[in-house]
Formats: C-alpha cells, sequence, structure tokens
C-alpha cells in the first residue's frame, strides 16, 4: 500500500461544495492532510487558508501582547527599568517571534509543532530570578538548551504517554478554573479602579449569555472575536476609560543595543555565575514544559476527529521549536520565556484547524501589531483580554477536563492532581500523580501493570524527586523557606 504521505494532499482533499456542513468539510481538511516534517509545506499543496484561521491568529495575539508584556515588566521592575523600555522589548519580541519562528516554523517548517509561545506559570519566580543575581540571557540561553536536549530524546512523548486520562483531565480541570477565577478578579478590580465595579458584572454576563448561544449554534469558534467586540463596545458605551497611546514605530532591532552595558537591559553579557545562579530556574521552567503540553496535545485529540493523528501536535518537535525560539530571542536581546503556545492551540482546536494556515496569519498579524502599535493597546485594554481569555482558553480548558474525566477510574487521578496542584503548583500536582497513578495507588489498576517498572516507578519517581529538590531549593513549598538561599546564606 502506499503511504498516505506519498499521496498529493490536492488529490485527495474535496471541495466545499461537496458537505452538507461546514463542520463535515473542515473535519475532511484535518483527516486529509499529511504535514511533512522538517520539509517545506507549502499554502494549496500541503493546507488551505480558511475564515476560522483568522479566531487563532486574533487570540494568539492578544495572548502575546499580554504575556510578553508581563514576562518583561517582571524583568524590568526590579532592574529599574522604564515602562518605555517594556513597550520597545514586546515590540522586537513580536517581530522576532513572528518573522522567524511562527510563520518559517510552524508555518512551512514543520506544522506538527507547536507555535512557540510564552512562559506564564514562570512570570512569578521572575522577580526571585533577579534578586538571586540572574540575567535574561543566561536564563533563556540555559532553557534552550535543556528544552533541546528534552525534544532530542523524545522526553516529551515519553512523559506524555505517562500521563493518563485522568492526570491530564485534572490538569486542564484546575488550570481552567483558576484561570477563571483570576480574570474575573482582574476584571473586576479594573472597573473598581474607576468606581464602576458594576460594568464587570455586566460584561462577563453578556459574555456568559453570549457563549451560551454561540454554544447552541455549534459556533462556539466565534467565541474570541465576538466576545472581544462585545465587551469593548460594552465597556466604552458604559463610560470606561481607553485611549490609544502606542505610536507607530520599529523598535531598535540592534542585538548589541539591548545587551549593552548602558543601553537596553544595561546588564552587558552574562558571565560564568549567572548560569550557575539561573540553573534551577532553567530546569523548573523546562520541567513545566511538559504538563503544558500534555494539555494542549489532548485538547486537540478531544476537539479533532478520528483519523487525523497526522496534524496532531508533536510534543518533541514542539520542544525543539520553543527551544530555538528561545535560544535565538535571548541572543538578539529579547526578554521573553518561551513554552508551547496556549492562546493559540486552544483556539485553533475548537475552531477545527490545523496548525500551519493559521500560524501564518498570527505572524501576520504580530507584524502588524509591533509596527503600528494601536492594536497593542486595545488587545492589553482589561474587558478585551480578560474575555479573549476566558472563552479562548480557559472555559475550554474546563469543558475539555470534565470529557477527559467521565470514563473509567480518572476522576480519582483528576481529583488528586487538583488537590496537590492547589497545595504547590501544577508542576508538582502532576509529577506527583503521574507517580501515584503508574503505581496503581490511585485510578486504574490495570494501566499501571502495562507500563513495566520503569514506566510505571522508576521514570516517574525520578522525575518527581528532582522537580521536588528544584523546588525546594527555589522557595516553591508553601510555609519553607528555600534551601539554596538558606545554605548561601551559611556560607563565610
Amino acid at each position: 500500500m502506499t503511504d498516505i504521505n506519498e499521496v498529493d494532499y490536492r488529490r485527495r482533499r474535496k471541495p466545499r461544495n461537496e458537505f452538507t456542513s461546514r463542520k463535515d468539510y473542515l473535519n475532511h481538511e484535518l483527516q486529509s492532510m499529511a504535514p511533512r516534517r522538517w520539509r517545506p509545506n507549502l499554502p494549496g499543496r500541503d493546507y488551505r487558508f480558511e475564515f476560522e484561521d483568522w479566531v487563532p491568529a486574533m487570540a494568539a495575539t492578544i495572548g502575546k501582547i499580554v504575556m510578553v508584556a508581563a514576562i518583561v515588566t517582571a524583568f524590568a521592575a526590579p532592574l529599574g527599568l522604564s515602562d518605555e523600555f517594556v513597550i520597545e522589548n514586546v515590540r522586537y519580541e513580536m517581530l522576532l517571534a513572528a518573522v522567524l519562528f511562527v510563520v518559517l516554523v510552524s508555518g512551512f517548517l514543520n506544522p506538527r509543532s507547536n507555535l512557540a509561545g510564552t512562559h506564564g506559570p514562570l512570570i512569578p519566580l521572575v522577580p526571585l530570578i533577579v534578586a538571586s543575581g540572574g540575567h535574561p540571557m543566561a536564563l533563556g540561553l540555559m532553557i534552550g538548551v535543556l528544552g533541546f536536549l528534552l525534544g532530542i530524546f523524545k522526553g516529551g512523548s515519553l512523559l506524555a504517554k505517562l500521563t493518563s486520562n485522568g492526570v491530564a483531565g485534572g490538569l486542564l480541570l484546575y488550570l481552567g478554573f483558576i484561570g477563571i477565577s483570576s480574570q474575573i478578579g482582574k476584571l473586576f478590580a479594573w472597573a473598581e479602579g474607576f468606581d464602576m465595579a458594576y460594568l464587570a458584572f455586566v460584561v462577563i454576563i453578556a459574555t456568559i449569555l453570549m457563549y451560551a448561544y454561540l454554544e447552541h449554534l455549534q459556533m462556539r469558534w466565534l467565541a474570541i472575536p465576538m466576545g472581544c467586540l462585545l465587551a469593548g463596545v460594552l465597556s466604552f458605551a458604559l463610560g470606561a476609560p481607553f485611549e490609544f497611546s502606542t505610536e507607530p514605530g520599529i523598535p531598535n532591532m540592534n542585538p548589541f543595543y539591548w545587551w549593552g552595558e548602558t543601553t537596553g537591559w544595561q546588564l552587558g553579557l552574562p558571565e560564568f555565575h549567572h548560569f550557575v545562579t539561573v540553573a534551577p530556574f532553567a530546569l523548573l521552567a523546562v520541567a513545566m514544559w511538559s504538563p503544558d503540553f500534555v494539555g494542549h496535545r489532548a485538547f486537540q485529540q478531544l476537539n479533532y476527529p478520528p483519523n487525523t493523528e497526522r496534524v496532531i501536535m508533536d510534543m518533541d518537535d514542539t520542544a525543539i521549536t520553543a527551544s530555538a525560539r528561545q535560544i535565538t530571542g535571548s541572543l538578539l536581546g529579547g526578554g521573553n520565556i518561551t513554552s508551547s503556545w496556549g492562546t493559540y492551540i486552544v483556539p485553533a482546536a475548537i475552531a477545527r484547524r490545523p496548525i500551519p494556515a493559521g500560524a501564518v496569519l498570527t505572524g501576520l498579524l504580530c507584524v502588524v501589531a509591533a509596527i503600528w502599535g494601536y492594536p497593542m493597546d486595545l488587545a492589553v485594554w482589561q474587558p478585551v483580554l480578560s474575555v479573549a481569555l476566558l472563552v479562548g482558553v480557559y472555559v475550554p480548558l474546563l469543558e475539555a477536563g470534565m470529557q477527559m474525566t467521565q470514563k473509567g477510574k480518572t476522576t480519582q487521578s483528576a481529583a488528586i492532581v487538583i488537590f496537590s496542584s492547589a497545595l504547590v503548583n501544577p508542576v508538582f500536582g502532576w509529577s506527583l500523580t503521574v507517580l501515584l497513578d503508574n503505581m496503581g495507588l490511585i485510578g486504574s489498576k490495570e494501566r499501571g501493570k502495562e507500563l513495566g517498572h520503569m514506566g510505571r516507578w522508576i521514570i516517574p519517581g525520578v522525575v518527581f524527586l528532582v522537580l521536588c529538590v528544584v523546588m525546594a531549593g527555589v522557595g516553591m513549598f508553601p510555609g519553607l523557606p528555600a534551601v539554596w538561599e538558606s545554605f548561601r546564606d551559611l556560607q563565610p
């Protein structure tokens, strides 16, 4: 038989008019594709553009502006750098991401690699990294090297194989609930800032009704653009303050400017001790990739039709892409910390679209937003931002988590991963529950027997132990001081 990858996509696919519904046509497109791994993939020959691709592109651009701004601000604040520096570095990062990796890699070279986004869970640790004497370039290079090792030795796919549906579903439930709570809190805090707390309530109620109606029409993929439009118009009409302040322009594209002694970051190039300082944080950052990747891949699997394994994101390729993006961005002067791009892959899965077409449009929107400037102000306006994240990421994560915990003894594992994640963080919850689940203490007893000693307790045990040592070292266990800081204080 002829390998499906050797059959031309254009001969395999059927035109839209041969299908009774848009959903059937989009499912057929997913089933017809056979992306070429690390070889040129061309529009028309290997994939097509559809108007649904604008949905994840819009969500990803909004998410990119917000998340990179959060990362750079977390670095810049303790270093005493200005707001103008933050804006310029964010615009610089968006151009780097769009041109070098979003379009080039995920759009053309490897459509099975998810876009390289931003590492949101690491943001709370950034002030600690700076206080410890960490250097942004050193941290980025260390994350890149460790991520390459994870991808090359296929550590991501191995850990995904060892993660049951119960653990993955519990992670999605936890992340979805925490995200929803956080965005509702931020929306009310924003509205209370100008004595219009009721505005947040109005926006959220309107969003719930809109989402429910779109769900009824089976047009949930429209939730992001419709939700952003609804939130923006409602807020402005009811008197919420808003103004454009970021003017058009191009950031400084000279890496020597960003890593100068008196310009850019004003830190110069990193030295050996900087790499030693950031090593534990880099290890923790890469360890956080696995539960993130597992959740993103699971969300595709739940929303895509059968026989679409060829277009599901490859975790190891995604790790390699994210690592290359991290090293390149750090060398050139960017402050972003990279991970799988959740605000892209979740809406793309809902819209039943593969990675490449939306990736190209995402790159285009990132370039427009970075150069034009004004869209960045709109994307970070709190009602638009919060609603985009609520309907585009966090509510769908809850739905996917519920779907994954409906069968078998998955609820036990889901409950434990939520419990332990709330105690420390999702990395701790994921690694502990994978160990307990695979040993057969919770969940399906039969599943653990099929994994052998390596998959049952040796690999999960080593991963859990290493992560606990690192988390204890940087002070992530509640009520306990940072072990390495305490040890350093004892040194003469």
